[in-house]
């Protein structure tokens, strides 16, 4: 364990989690990650993005390239009611850089203003978008973290289920897979958590679902059939209360006959990879995830070869 992680746990457990589990509403919540994204990154990356748009979804490339280029589709965390493209923008372009190629952050509809199953609907329309400009299916590396993982994962079983052209890989970090609450950590790891704060999660489960079944796939892709999916890395901390979340994703994906590579670390945050300006750990996670996307979406042979 890194001397950093060590005062991170610390900082994170001691002041982060308390203060985000005394947010009032979602409002609160989002200026709370943005001031403390902005902190994370030490500035905001994020003015130097492209902007695009596809129909009413906003997006950032990091560097916007032309079809049928490969890149990364990266959907950002926060639980679907926080967090948007320049929050997770530092994340984004450093897995840009490791994987070499460029990255796409949308800006897809939050709760409880846009409650499920809007961020679905999103997800879904921007993977059309993205196929009707003229973009690859197998080379778009398909990925988020925590809420965002989920939502790939959800995608994913929507392309599988429609037998839609399929993505050339799908990574997730710490992703939220389960709002019916069933894994067996949310309870064993409420006192080992180091950023989310327990108590929350009825109230942020009633705020995006609006009264809609917690089970259902689009929202909790554990729930979903996976034919014919794609190589698929999980990474996940075994002390956060989402670590079954990702163990039974996984097995679900191997039953379903995925090739699923499960990282477990240790005694970490949740989505410590936001971390990566700070932590060696979150460095060394997303150049584990950056070497899987480049192996799984290899750039096309050169003229020459």
């Amino acid at each position: 364990m890194s001397w950093q992680l060590k005062v991170m746990r610390v900082f994170l457990r001691q002041i982060a989690r308390r203060s985000l589990g005394r947010q009032p509403d979602s409002i609160a919540a989002r200026a709370w990650f943005e001031r403390g994204a902005w902190l994370n990154a030490r500035g905001r990356p994020y003015l130097n993005f492209t902007p695009d748009q596809f129909g009413d979804i906003p997006a950032l490339w990091t560097a916007q390239p032309a079809p049928p280029a490969r890149f990364i589709l990266y959907f950002h965390g926060g639980g679907y009611v926080m967090g948007n493209p320049r929050t997770h923008a530092a994340l984004g372009g450093y897995l840009a850089r490791k994987a070499q190629m460029p990255c796409l952050l949308p800006d897809y509809r939050l709760a409880p203003e846009h409650p499920f199953p809007a961020a679905f609907e999103d997800a879904v329309a921007l993977w059309h978008a993205l196929l009707a400009r003229g973009y690859r299916a197998d080379q778009i590396a398909l990925g988020g973290d925590s809420a965002g993982g989920g939502l790939a994962l959800a995608l994913l079983g929507h392309i599988c289920a429609e037998n839609l052209p399929r993505p050339g890989c799908v990574f997730a970090f710490s992703p939220f897979t389960d709002l019916t609450y069933s894994g067996a950590s949310i309870r064993e790891n409420a006192k080992s958590e180091i950023l989310l704060p327990p108590q929350r999660l009825e109230q942020l489960r009633n705020r995006v679902l609006n009264g809609a079944d917690p089970s259902d796939p689009r929202i909790s892709p554990l729930f979903a059939r996976f034919p014919d999916a794609p190589p698929t890395l999980i990474q996940v901390a075994r002390t956060e209360i989402l670590r079954d979340d990702s163990r039974r994703m996984a097995d679900h994906l191997r039953t379903e006959g995925a090739e699923v590579t499960l990282q477990e670390w240790g005694n970490l945050p949740h989505v410590w990879q936001f971390f990566h300006g700070w932590l060696p750990e979150s460095r060394k996670a997303l150049t584990d995830a950056a070497s899987f996307i480049r192996a799984q979406c290899p750039p096309p042979p050169s003229a020459g070869s």
